[in-house]
């Protein structure tokens, strides 16, 4: 699926992808380009891939602005942002892809930090540029969304929790998000074959994914949900704001 939305249907928008100098981000950023946005790429650390991907992007005849920020970082934030409004004046869609906690080396709660305080610290410095009518998106994995009712892997389980309490953050803001015309979605989707927390995954838990893969079926790659991600930045909001992509019937509801 190289071309999931439609084409102009977001000529003229501005969407920023959180992580997306590669991976997931990476892709949903293109495909969000394709459809004519404007694209902001962010990064932590990748710029030279940052770069690769915009250099591709402006061939599309889009604008697009690489900014490096540290999400857990509040200055690095607003820092981020204040270049965004500079180069655009406004943000239609915000894509909360980037998250974490499989990394060695960091502290005992940088799950959390990045994947709850994180994402609700980028939401609140974004909403000022998002108008009536824009879209934030929030990107998980069945097995954190689920995480209260099916157990997951002992070596996930600290990032699923500490990504569902970002979820619940996230939704606890529904309500004002929705006052001001703003609306939100979750996508979540189960483990995605070739991405760094599959690759740490199965590094950790040797046979992890083929017995996942046989368990569901199928599972999506990175281009396949990245499309999926998109979808979620132009499609109707489901009710209950939440889109479930690929098998869920091991999961209890």
């Amino acid at each position: 699926m190289s071309h999931p939305l439609p084409s102009g249907s977001l000529a003229g928008k501005t969407a920023l992808v959180t992580g997306s100098s590669r991976g997931i981000g990476a892709d949903t950023a293109r495909y969000l380009a394709q459809a004519g946005a404007n694209v902001v790429i962010n990064f932590r650390n990748k710029a030279p891939r940052a770069e690769k991907l915009a250099a591709e992007l402006r061939e599309l005849g889009v604008e697009v602005l690489t900014v490096g920020a540290d999400l857990t970082d509040a200055a690095s934030v607003a820092e981020m942002f204040r270049a965004v409004e500079e180069r655009f004046g406004a943000l239609d869609v915000l894509v909360l892809n980037a998250s974490g906690g499989m990394e060695g080396g960091m502290a005992a709660d940088y799950a959390l930090t990045l994947n709850r305080d994180a994402q609700v610290g980028v939401l609140e410095a974004a909403t000022p540029l998002i108008p009536a009518g824009g879209r934030v998106v929030f990107v998980t994995s069945h097995q954190a969304h689920f995480i209260e009712t099916t157990p997951t892997m002992p070596e996930y389980e600290p990032v699923a929790r500490s990504k569902r309490a970002g979820e619940d953050a996230l939704r606890e803001r529904i309500p004002a998000l929705t006052e001001a015309g703003i609306e939100f979605v979750v996508v979540s989707g189960d483990m995605i074959e070739g991405t760094i927390t599959a690759t740490l995954l199965e590094r950790a838990n040797p046979g992890a994914i083929e017995a996942r893969r046989e368990s569901a079926g199928k599972l999506y790659n990175v281009s396949e949900f990245a499309a999926e991600v998109a979808l979620a930045a132009v499609e109707p909001v489901p009710a209950d704001n939440t889109r479930l992509i690929g098998d869920v019937s091991s999961f209890g509801a």
